[in-house]
């Protein structure tokens, strides 16, 4: 399969789609941990994805999101931001309110 098909079948497939360096548990840039600690935060399970471990979507990603930067956090299929969008978003209140309803859209 294409790795752009790839991409593109997880963002659709999944709700809430973290691509991070690292994992949630062990985090391996201070960008990450900041964005998992964030989305954690909202109580809803999300997948993730650590580019660190898969060269070939660390390397098409930013082409297929026109996003040149990880942590990338992709919400109904659609590019929410990186690191400082979901840390902002979250000390607003928003990114709780985005990630319940879409948690909850996505078990109906």
């Amino acid at each position: 399969m294409d790795i752009m098909e790839t991409i593109r079948e997880q963002v659709e497939g999944n709700p809430i789609i973290l691509y991070m360096k690292g994992s949630p548990n062990q985090p391996q840039c201070g960008f990450s941990a900041r964005t998992i600690e964030a989305l954690t935060s909202c109580g809803e399970r999300f997948a993730y994805v650590d580019v660190l471990s898969n060269p070939e979507i660390r390397a098409n990603l930013p082409i297929y999101a026109n996003w040149p930067t990880f942590p990338q956090l992709w919400i109904n299929g659609e590019l929410i931001g990186g690191c400082d969008i979901v840390v902002e978003m979250h000390e607003k209140g928003e990114l709780s309110t985005l990630v319940k309803e879409a948690a909850q859209a996505s078990e109906s």
